[in-house]
């Protein structure tokens, strides 16, 4: 067999943007995500707080969302240092979650949250990708 007739890989093989690309899992392949979705949107208050480093979500996030919430915790940062006022954990308790479930693999949530001064309502998508959860979405209201 001559050099010029080699296949780098047998063409039976996928090519390999699909075989590294991110795989879809069926809700049945997942943890009940209710749980996650507590996680998370009392996590994204302490982001937004300055109490909880973004770095300990970014496991559950995708990279626009990841990005997004970055942006507004550099935001909020921002408006704490200005008013000088320091990071202070929120002290919130979950009033209400909804989660449905608009196709498999798929779980959109709201949760909504109280506290002493404020009432913040938390929009979030999840999605099955590489066998875990991942928020693909992230609204704070």
């Amino acid at each position: 067999m001559s050099a010029g007739s080699m296949l780098p890989f047998p063409p039976s093989a996928p090519p390999a943007d699909e075989f590294f690309a991110r795989q879809f899992t069926p809700s049945s392949s997942l943890p009940d995500p209710t749980v996650l979705i507590e996680n998370l949107a009392l996590g994204v208050v302490e982001v937004l707080g300055g109490v909880r480093d973004l770095e300990q979500l970014g496991r559950w996030l995708t990279e626009p969302v990841y990005k997004l919430l970055l942006r507004r915790s550099v935001l909020a940062a921002r408006g704490r240092a200005a008013r000088r006022q320091s990071p202070a954990r929120p002290k919130v308790r979950i009033a209400s979650r909804r989660l449905m479930s608009p196709a498999d693999g798929v779980i959109e949530a709201t949760v909504v949250l109280t506290g002493a001064a404020r009432t913040r309502a938390i929009a979030i998508r999840l999605e099955g990708i590489d066998h875990r959860w991942r928020a693909t979405a992230l609204h704070v209201l």
